[in-house]
């Protein structure tokens, strides 16, 4: 049985209420009385009455012949078991779709093998089928998400659709925990989305280098991007396997515990700007070329030659080389934290 599409019922304005009242006192509701009583032209009295008929609190009397006030409380009965018919009819459907596609997740994941991948590791190529993916994900998480990020700030696209999907996890009550690089405390499109998810609990930190993206639900369940490709969107390898997930936690999670805390409301970027500094000396101390040391940063490489250039100055240096060798004999060099 299809849903009714009956209109919402109409307001009851004071007009109405004091046509009613009248009508109460007077045992009928009579259209030239109402009229003379409350100074209400013809058509307002044919409003009102409309009003008070959808409303269930006038009806016939018994010969047929009157309009007559009837009780509210029958009224607000009638008028709410044709919402209460709806809602349980809908409970209903929901129940069946649930019903039905649960039967169904069976035969999809018997069926569903992929050449080069085991069910415990699945290979998912188009990046829309590893938003729906991501998106069953996160309905599905009872107790924590971990996502790393590695390079610059997001794009406000991602963000915006990240925001609604986060938002939701965070009022469920769950545990989110996000890792950035340095970087992104600049950008303001991250700081914004940052903000919000963290006034819900999500707890923000960066770290100076990040190597690869990775999303973890409850432990269990991991995304691990594909290598992009020019400017196409990658696919994503999905993780099952107990040892290989709890492998990915417990590397990442060191991390995240060596990681500076970031609380979005700070906008003095003084001291993350002598950690970035700190990271380009030591990396232009192996030699890196100037868009290596950025990428590994996540930050343009016109930014990273800016800060050079402000490094090289500072150190009096006429070369890249010279600075890292005046750095090291400064101490300012710090030894790499991943070796």
């Amino acid at each position: 049985m299809a849903t009714s599409n009956r209109p919402n019922a109409p307001e009851l304005d004071s007009a109405c209420v004091a046509a009613y009242d009248h009508a109460v006192r007077q045992g009928v509701f009579d259209d030239s009385d109402v009229a003379e009583q409350l100074a209400l032209g013809e058509a307002e009295v044919l409003r009102i009455r409309t009003v008070l008929t959808d409303l269930r609190l006038l009806i016939r009397g018994e010969d047929g012949s009157a309009t007559v006030p009837a009780s509210p409380e029958i009224a607000e009965a009638e008028l709410s078991a044709h919402l209460e018919a709806g809602i349980i009819e809908r409970r209903e459907q929901l129940a069946r779709i649930h019903r039905q596609m649960r039967s169904l997740a069976p035969v999809y994941r018997a069926h569903r093998h992929l050449p080069q991948a085991s069910q415990s590791v699945r290979l998912v190529e188009d990046p829309a089928a590893v938003r729906r993916e991501l998106a069953a994900a996160t309905r599905a998480c009872t107790s924590e998400a971990f996502t790393v990020q590695p390079g610059g700030g997001r794009s406000p696209e991602a963000l915006n659709e990240a925001i609604a999907r986060d938002t939701t996890m965070l009022k469920r009550g769950v545990t989110m925990r996000i890792l950035y690089q340095h970087t992104v405390r600049a950008n303001l499109a991250t700081r914004t989305y940052t903000r919000k998810v963290t006034e819900l609990g999500a707890e923000v930190r960066t770290a100076e280098e990040i190597y690869e993206r990775l999303i973890i639900f409850d432990r269990s369940l991991a995304f691990v991007p594909q290598e992009r490709v020019g400017g196409r969107p990658p696919g994503a390898a999905i993780v099952t396997d107990e040892t290989i997930v709890g492998h990915l936690w417990r590397m990442h999670d060191k991390m995240w515990q060596s990681a500076s805390p970031y609380d979005p409301r700070d906008v003095d970027y003084a001291s993350t700007s002598e950690e970035i500094k700190a990271s380009i000396l030591r990396l232009m101390a192996t030699g890196l070329k100037d868009d290596v040391i950025a990428r590994k940063l996540g930050m343009a490489t016109r930014t990273c030659r800016r800060y050079m250039a402000g490094i090289m100055d500072e150190l009096g240096a006429t070369s890249r080389f010279q600075a890292g060798v005046r750095a090291t004999s400064l101490g300012m060099v710090k030894p790499d934290p991943n070796p």
